[in-house]
């Protein structure tokens, strides 16, 4: 693995951040950011993260949950047997939509600083709680942002203020929204309603239903993980990169 560990001065603090690259080649490559998932950094995410550099990315990894200090690596299947919101519920209120996309400017200014990124144009990839954070950092930056795609992504469009929908007329990225159709935090009423919002903003998207998937499937340490599921996803993410990412 090419993948290294930096801290970077964000919003509220000092962010750690996993940073992936190829395995092969000099680059330059363009880049990505993955928005994890409340389970937090652990081995699998840095993984992912991995994978995708493989691709032909600079991959950044940030532990969102910094401001909530150390903590973990937390293991999914023990955080779902011991109480799912006791565990992660204090961490997830340390951070929101709305605090991920202000320390993505971090994220953005530190990827100007690297000789081997190609252009200024990244991608985005958000799972559960991170797709909706994908989503509001194209809205918060969107001259900065050509690709974006939510995998399982929860409350894509509440009456919160900070729900991601409210971003999308700013959106300037091509969007991916991979829904599961067992999912409690997205219902079909809820995928309507953001849907209906990139129509009427004029966002190019693709939204599809995994048929038999539930909340988490891409996640390979997820109980839930479908395999198959997750290679189709894995399929749509890198094709939407292709398309809007410069090599």
């Amino acid at each position: 693995m090419t993948t290294e560990k930096i801290t970077l001065r964000a919003r509220d603090g000092e962010c750690t951040v996993h940073v992936a690259t190829p395995s092969t080649g000099t680059g330059p490559w363009p880049a990505a950011i993955i928005y994890m998932d409340a389970v937090g950094i652990r081995p699998t995410l840095v993984e992912m993260g991995q994978r995708l550099a493989d691709a032909g990315y600079v991959v950044l990894v940030p532990d969102l949950f910094y401001r909530s200090g150390p903590y973990g690596p937390l293991v999914p299947k023990e955080v779902f047997k011991s109480g799912f919101r006791e565990v992660v519920g204090p961490l997830m209120a340390a951070t929101g939509n709305d605090k991920a996309a202000q320390d993505t400017a971090a994220f953005l200014a530190y990827l100007d600083t690297r000789t081997d990124v190609a252009g200024r144009k990244v991608g985005a990839v958000g799972f559960c709680m991170g797709g909706g954070m994908a989503i509001a950092a194209a809205g918060s930056y969107p001259d900065r942002f050509a690709a974006v795609a939510s995998f399982h992504g929860g409350n894509l469009a509440t009456d919160a203020p900070t729900s991601p929908h409210l971003l999308v007329p700013r959106v300037e990225a091509e969007v991916y929204i991979g829904a599961a159709d067992n999912d409690g935090s997205y219902p079909p009423a809820m995928a309507e309603r953001m849907e209906k919002a990139l129509s009427d903003a004029g966002v190019r998207f693709t939204a599809e239903t995994y048929a038999g998937a539930h909340h988490g499937w891409m996640k390979p340490d997820f109980p839930v993980y479908d395999h198959d599921a997750a290679e189709r996803g894995w399929v749509r993410l890198l094709d939407l990169f292709k398309r809007n990412l410069p090599a």
